[in-house]
């Protein structure tokens, strides 16, 4: 065990120490602060309007609030709209001279964060009993359960075609010669397709996923316009955008005679396009609902990148030891990457604490919430890669120092080959505990 390994366990867990003990508090989706009239409110007369105050402005959204009486029937009138000057305060109108009843207030937003947030609010006019959602009128206020697996099973496929992406910085940088390899051109191209794939059906998923119902509604139109008037929504289409811009990128950067100038120019395009990528993540997640959304913002980005540069590489690296590669070839590639994962790392290190310093709760958080457990897993599955990832550094200095020319790395190789795999393995754990992080409340 280098002492440099020793260090960056003890960063990880002295920052990890000081955000959890400062914890601020987290940013969660959005809550119900209050509401007009009040749940469990017995009124004398029947309400003009149902207000709710929530705790973030998520500006107006339609059909966000639906009133019926014990019949199921829908006695709001108009769209929802901002009854005053407090911009986190939505309201709907009730039809005038409602009977004296039992009525119940069903609400379904989508937050900041792109996470539905449903509930209930039940009140009486007059002197009847209160129903609530489990009486006469039933209301949907879960996730239904097959969507919200299929959900989160693309989210965490959308981390690995960007992962897969990240592997094209691998062969520009560490290995130029990779450009014809067949094999690391087909994981970079398969993370395009991937990468594609995901955003389309998390665009699909994301109406039912919110409206609480099946995946036979994945076609509703009504949804997928619901799913166009919110920032998630544009945000996947501008992903896709970029996907796009990468896929023919991609083809030029891997031409083996393409002009010094014009690579220059398209690798520049290829840094924009996948900032826009990654951005389109982090727009959309726990990281935009904080208070200080500019910061948390950048980190996640910072986090997110340093992500898809390190395990891109270790991707390639996998293809690269997969045979017997002359020294000439495998030497320089595994001495580039070595400063890059490096810094990768450093940078998530230092990213992921303040990240978990502004989400993170309390000490406690982290054995009594599900969102805390999680957490922890994802935080012990990259401790144990970087235990793993001193394996590799260790063999391949074993493997390749003082080496010349025209020899071929051969000491040490069964090893090397065994650690790359067991990280890449463990990457794929670490990025399935994020998609489920990214689909859950950090206060839940």
């Amino acid at each position: 065990m280098t002492r440099r390994l020793f260090a960056l366990l003890a960063l990880v867990a002295v920052w990890f120490g000081v955000a959890v003990l400062a914890a601020a508090p987290a940013s969660a989706h959005v809550e119900l602060l209050s509401s007009d009239p009040a749940d469990g409110a017995r009124l004398t007369s029947a309400p003009a309007q149902v207000s709710v105050t929530l705790s973030e402005n998520i500006g107006i959204q339609p059909n966000s609030i639906k009133v019926v009486d014990t019949q199921g029937t829908n006695v709001a009138t108009g769209p929802v709209f901002q009854p005053g000057d407090v911009a986190e305060q939505v309201a709907v109108r009730l039809e005038p001279d409602l009977p004296d009843g039992s009525y119940l207030v069903e609400y379904a937003f989508v937050s900041t964060d792109s996470h539905p947030v449903r509930g209930t609010i039940a009140f009486v006019v007059g002197t009847g009993p209160l129903i609530t959602s489990a009486g006469a009128v039933s209301a949907s206020t879960g996730t239904d359960p097959v969507t919200d697996a299929l959900f989160t099973t693309f989210r965490w496929g959308s981390f690995g075609g960007v992962a897969l992406l990240g592997g094209l910085v691998f062969v520009l940088v560490c290995r130029p010669g990779g450009r014809t390899d067949p094999a690391a051109r087909k994981l970079i191209t398969a993370g395009v397709w991937l990468s594609a794939v995901t955003a389309v059906a998390g665009f699909l998923l994301q109406g039912p996923y919110v409206a609480g119902r099946g995946v036979d509604a994945v076609f509703d139109p009504a949804l997928i316009e619901a799913t166009l008037r919110v920032a998630y929504g544009k945000l996947l289409l501008l992903r896709l955008a970029a996907i796009a811009a990468i896929a023919v990128l991609v083809r030029r950067l891997l031409a083996g005679d393409l002009p010094e100038r014009l690579r220059s120019r398209y690798e520049n395009l290829g840094i924009a396009a996948g900032f826009l990528v990654m951005l389109s993540f982090s727009a959309t997640g726990h990281a935009v609902a904080d208070k200080i959304m500019f910061l948390s913002v950048s980190a996640d980005l910072a986090h997110f990148g340093a992500m898809a540069v390190w395990v891109g590489g270790l991707i390639q690296l996998a293809v690269l030891l997969r045979g017997r590669y002359p020294a000439e070839e495998a030497e320089p590639a595994l001495a580039r990457f070595h400063p890059i994962a490096t810094t990768s790392i450093v940078i998530m290190v230092v990213s992921g604490a303040y990240l978990g310093f502004r989400l993170v709760p309390s000490v406690e958080a982290l054995w009594t919430s599900a969102y805390g457990i999680v957490f922890l897993l994802k935080l012990t599955g990259f401790a144990a890669l970087l235990l793993v990832a001193n394996v590799s550094r260790a063999a391949v200095r074993r493997g390749i120092t003082g080496r010349g020319g025209t020899g071929v790395v051969t000491a040490d190789l069964r090893r090397l080959r065994i650690s790359v795999g067991a990280e890449v393995l463990i990457v794929a754990v670490v990025l399935a505990l994020a998609a489920a992080l990214s689909s859950m409340s950090p206060t839940g």
